[in-house]
């Protein structure tokens, strides 16, 4: 072998020995990757109400004024004409500042507020009452109905109102109430959330979350396996959906869904609220007689 030769071998070598030296030492110091965790939503209790209301259905939050209204039922069934139904007036901290603020309703339960009025489902009829005056101010019969349960209103001014017991949901517009939805397959529909060109449904029968287009009506199952659907809010493009029995639950718009509560041993959890600049979630607890705040943290 030449001397030339003996010193291409040398050098080749020494590359070779360098080369893989270096990469060991990048790999020794290399930061190891890690997966990313994501945190789940959950909920810290802020406060609750006195226990002093009777049956406490829905709540709902009058930004304007600052001021909480809740619906009270009064004594069950909650199918019972009987006058003893309420709305109570509450702050944002859950002082009750007037307990029966207006009376004359049977068993209120879902509301909704447009253009300073309050309007709210009491069995078979769709009632307005003047914020400003405070006193009902309108009373809608709703033909054929049986068990008329949540609202939510469009920007139009459109009142969207569920019938658990018909598989209706009926619309409330310039006066004139007809019927916008007639489907078996709704499920016992119950909570109602209207958003862009979309009403957002909670089905207190089956157990299911569903999309309802309101351009041609069609409708879609988001998720399931939430028996007895009562509240819906929407969180960005995501969902709180309330469970009567004592859950809620944080509903992504792909369906997947986390349990925030379960209060099923101590108290309800029927027609919630959300104050999304305050992160704040209002939970009426039905037979508990109270409103319980929850702060939202995701």
């Amino acid at each position: 072998m030449t001397t030339k030769s003996t010193l291409l071998i040398l050098v080749l070598g020494s590359i070779m020995v360098w080369s893989c030296q270096t990469k060991q030492t990048t790999e020794s110091t290399q930061e190891p990757t890690t997966t990313e965790v994501v945190s789940k939503p959950t909920l810290e209790k802020k406060w609750e109400s006195d226990s002093t209301m009777i049956t406490s259905e829905s709540v709902i939050y009058a930004a304007e004024e600052g001021i909480l209204y809740v619906s009270n039922i009064g004594g069950v069934p909650p199918t019972a004409k009987d006058g003893d139904g309420f709305i109570s007036k509450m702050s944002l901290e859950g002082e009750i500042l007037e307990e029966k603020w207006i009376t004359g309703l049977d068993a209120p339960k879902g509301m909704g507020i447009s253009n300073g009025n309050l309007y709210v489902t009491n069995i078979t009829e769709l009632v307005e009452i003047s914020i400003a005056e405070s006193k009902i101010t309108n009373r809608w019969p709703i033909e054929d109905a049986q068990f008329l349960n949540d609202i939510s209103i469009d920007s139009e001014g459109n009142i969207y109102i569920s019938d658990s017991n018909t598989n209706k949901i009926h619309m409330a517009s310039g006066g004139t109430v007809t019927t916008w939805l007639s489907d078996s397959t709704l499920g016992g529909p119950n909570g109602l959330f209207h958003q862009g060109n979309k009403l957002m449904l909670a089905t207190f029968g089956s157990g299911e979350f569903k999309e309802i287009s309101t351009a041609d009506r069609s409708i879609k199952t988001i998720a399931t396996a939430i028996p007895g659907g009562d509240g819906v809010e929407a969180v960005g493009d995501d969902y709180l959906v309330s469970n009567w029995n004592g859950e809620i639950y944080y509903v992504m718009s792909t369906g997947e869904k986390t349990l925030l509560l379960d209060t099923k041993n101590d108290a309800n959890s029927a027609d919630i609220e959300y104050i999304a600049e305050k992160n704040l979630v209002l939970v009426p607890t039905f037979f508990d007689n109270k409103v319980v705040a929850y702060e939202l943290k995701k």
